[in-house]
């Protein structure tokens, strides 16, 4: 039995990780255990190395919390400015028992104005998605991207893949050592 951490309460993203590391390796079996954890970042990160580093944090911090285990993984989301317009993205940080890293950033997407004003005033994104869209916690539901492409991909399906790409060091050992 692999045990995998997952510095999140967010179901969105412990699905996310559960199923990425099912796909990669899926004649394993996995326990899955959430911890809080702090991330050392803003609550928004707004570029793509503050929120890497969140993640980054997210991961060592479980890995200190809870040292026996064969995996911590920390995920964080984050919004910035290119080409004038805010994009949203996320990154995820795998660290395994061996001292082994892998880390990727899922696609990012084009956010709405409305959106882009309410995290330049300070609101973090789900926040904003919520008081846009006139929904609660959406963050914990489809996110952002589940709301702008009707669900053809969600926050889960997002995360998941950036997962199965962090874990690429993982499932090639021999390529990374």
């Amino acid at each position: 039995m692999i045990k995998i951490m997952i510095a999140s309460q967010n179901p969105v993203k412990v699905d996310a990780v559960r199923d990425g590391f099912a796909r990669m390796f899926p004649s394993e079996k996995f326990e899955v255990e959430r911890i809080t954890v702090n991330s050392g970042v803003s609550d928004q990160p707004l570029s793509g190395l503050v929120a890497r580093q969140g993640a980054e944090n997210r991961a060592k911090q479980a890995r200190s919390a809870v040292p026996k285990g064969d995996y911590w993984v920390g995920l964080e989301g984050g919004c910035e400015i290119q080409d004038l317009e805010m994009v949203s993205f996320a990154w995820v940080v795998v660290l395994s028992a061996d001292g082994g890293v892998g880390s990727s950033r899922t696609a990012h997407f084009q956010l709405p104005q409305a959106v882009k004003r309410l995290v330049e005033a300070g609101m973090e994104l789900g926040d904003a998605d919520d008081v846009t869209f006139g929904i609660e916690n959406s963050k914990q539901k489809s996110g952002a991207v589940g709301l702008l492409t009707g669900d053809v991909v969600t926050r889960k399906t997002l995360y998941e893949q950036a997962v199965i790409l962090a874990l690429i060091p993982f499932k090639k050992p021999e390529l990374y050592s």
